[in-house]
């Protein structure tokens, strides 16, 4: 599968540095008058012709490509808009796309945690080409109708969805708050039908709270996006949790479909200190590695819980982590997004996306399309994600991979609670 972040929303990025599962910022090299309708063409097609991340430009003549579109007559932005998106879609990549100024402004807006819409993270097979639900937003109206996980969208307000890619979906499914979507799902051989209010949504980028298991006194932690604020709130969470003497803790990275780089980098430093993060690397295979910075909060045993909606930069975080043998993940395979892209904004207000880079986790593990397999597998049926998602559900009782979460939890404490008697009997046996 593919992936393209949604709400009916596009993907989660930062115009000026680095973001989604990160990148590197695009220098700037337009004059200062907004350029016309073909020099907008060709600084687009410039852009990509230096920071793409393949080479063959997806097997095209790529400065065949180039005249041709410069030798059109444009009259109009709009005319220029539809050729930039004419030679972005050769590249045949859902993750480079051209955003016109108010697509731009809907995701500046997003990146601060702000979202407008149904409340999907929404993905193309790459087989079936099929609109498939990756997971629903917490709180959103999706999540409060029911729509679950791998429910494939047939029709948009009675439109059939079969050969439509994800932007134009995303144009059909996102609206002002208020206004409404009709959503035809079909879930297993179920044809369901969804009439959804879209509504203004707030990310709460972390929720925690501790409490009294079988493991002791264990913290919980929620992250369900990174946004900007992701690391001041992560850095809150454990500090809070710390004062209250928790033994140990528990990770909620499922269904979180990833976002900014740089938050993903601050909130592994919190985990881990002098350990290796992440490796990107671009067409020319230069490799920028990145590591951890500072103290890390807290060296209590962790357990990360990840899924099939685990994607980008939280397949960052969680790689790192388990390359590092710093926690143990459980659930099931994550989503599998092992690419870079970079925002460049344009001075006419609009922003071209591109994919820049490929990532690999500290032990070298290409995860594009692969995802990463947690040490403890544990799977939910139908039934039981309608529960933990409509209801609410998540990290109780009713949870089978939060209760084995905690299983794993209470070995790992049990496990650093013994080391250091080991260690005291085997001092005392040499000073006999």
């Amino acid at each position: 599968m593919t992936t393209q972040k949604f709400l009916a929303r596009t993907a989660v990025l930062v115009a000026t540095t680095v973001l989604v599962t990160g990148a590197a910022s695009i220098s700037k090299s337009w004059a200062e008058p907004q350029p016309g309708p073909k020099q907008l063409v060709d600084e687009v097609w410039q852009i990509l012709d230096r920071n793409y991340v393949d080479g063959s430009f997806n097997q095209q003549d790529w400065k065949a490509v180039r005249q041709d579109y410069i030798g059109r007559s444009y009259s109009s932005k709009k005319q220029a808009y539809a050729a930039i998106q004419q030679m972005v879609a050769k590249l045949g990549d859902r993750y480079t796309e051209f955003f016109e100024p108010q697509a731009y402004n809907a995701l500046n807006t997003e990146i601060s945690g702000n979202l407008s819409g149904v409340g999907l993270e929404l993905a193309a097979n790459d087989k079936t080409k099929a609109l498939t639900v990756v997971a629903p937003i917490e709180k959103s109206p999706a999540a409060s109708a029911g729509i679950l996980p791998a429910d494939v969208i047939t029709k948009i307000n009675g439109r059939s969805t079969q050969g439509m890619n994800i932007n134009d979906a995303v144009k059909q499914i996102k609206g002002a708050a208020g206004t409404q979507v009709v959503l035809s799902i079909l879930r297993g051989n179920q044809n369901l039908t969804f009439k959804l209010t879209r509504a203004n949504i707030r990310l709460n980028p972390v929720s925690f709270r501790s409490e009294t298991t079988a493991a002791g006194k264990i913290g919980y932690i929620r992250l369900p996006e990174f946004t900007q604020t992701s690391p001041a709130e992560m850095n809150r969470a454990i500090v809070a949790l710390e004062k209250q003497a928790v033994q140990g803790y528990v990770l909620d990275l499922r269904s979180d479909p990833g976002g900014l780089l740089d938050a993903s980098l601050k909130i592994a430093s919190m985990w881990m200190e002098q350990k290796p993060i992440v490796s990107l690397v671009n067409r020319q295979a230069v490799r920028e590695r990145y590591a951890t910075s500072g103290r890390s909060l807290t060296n209590k045993p962790l357990v990360v819980l990840v899924d099939g909606g685990s994607a980008s930069a939280s397949e960052i975080l969680a790689g790192a982590l388990q390359d590092n043998g710093r926690a143990v993940l459980v659930g099931t395979r994550t989503f599998g997004k092992g690419l870079v892209q970079a925002v460049q904004p344009l001075e006419d207000g609009s922003a071209i996306k591109l994919t820049i880079a490929k990532y690999y986790t500290p032990k070298g593990r290409d995860i594009n399309r692969v995802g990463i397999t947690p040490d403890v597998i544990v799977g939910l049926t139908d039934d039981q994600k309608k529960t933990l998602v409509q209801k609410r559900q998540v990290a109780t009782a009713a949870d089978p991979q939060y209760t084995k979460a905690l299983s794993s939890l209470r070995q790992l404490i049990q496990t650093k609670a013994a080391a250091p008697r080991q260690t005291a009997i085997t001092m005392r046996t040499v000073l006999k």
